[in-house]
């Protein structure tokens, strides 16, 4: 199998875009109102960074509809709620700040692209905003915008991802407690792991 490894190849595969082409032209360099609207109606956003020797990582960040605040024109804050404590994405923002951010909103075959530069906060007046039921977020992640744009919808209309008569029947694959039960070898059963994993959902989901 041969790859492309040059520019020049890959420019031979697809056409370079005009500078007035609508794929150039539609990167803002800040948040418009249809980007402020679309994050304050969207209920998750997927994180895509990577460490200092190119290793890169994707994590996705949920909550309820506008968890992800717009504090201004270039600026988004993202709540950390708990979780498995890898930190992944937080420990790779410390070493390179450059995250890519894709925001979805349930039965919406576009999404927003936004890209930029991310730090971490814990102050305590953002974390306090950014509270559910009174918990505040472990830490907040503020991204400066460098470019924002709509993205198309063509991946969702092909995957059907939001039309529920094509989806698999979650009875036929295999539950959490099961895979990590094969997985790791758990002395636990994969229904005594599962009724684990429910409890600790249930009890720390902010």
């Amino acid at each position: 199998m041969e790859f492309i490894t040059t520019h020049d190849e890959l420019r031979t595969v697809y056409k370079t875009p005009r500078p007035d082409d609508g794929s150039i032209r539609k990167e803002l360099k800040k948040l418009d109102g249809h980007s402020k609207a679309f994050i304050a109606r969207s209920p998750f956003v997927l994180i895509g960074s990577s460490d200092g020797t190119g290793n890169a990582d994707v994590t996705p960040k949920g909550d309820k509809a506008g968890f992800a605040a717009v504090l201004d024109d270039n600026t988004i804050a993202i709540p950390d709620r708990p979780g498995n404590n890898r930190l992944d994405t937080l420990e790779n923002i410390l070493v390179n700040p450059a995250v890519g951010l894709l925001f979805l909103i349930p039965g919406m075959n576009e999404t927003l692209r936004v890209n930029g530069e991310a730090q971490i906060t814990v102050d305590a007046g953002l974390r306090e905003r950014l509270a559910v039921d009174g918990k505040p977020p472990i830490s907040v992640v503020v991204v400066t915008v460098k470019a924002a744009y709509m993205h198309c919808a063509k991946a969702f209309m092909r995957s059907d991802l939001w039309k529920p008569e094509a989806w698999l029947d979650r009875k036929t694959l295999p539950t959490l407690g099961q895979i990590l039960h094969d997985q790791l070898s758990l002395e636990e059963t994969p229904a005594e792991t599962d009724r684990w994993l429910d409890d600790a959902y249930a009890k720390s989901m902010w």
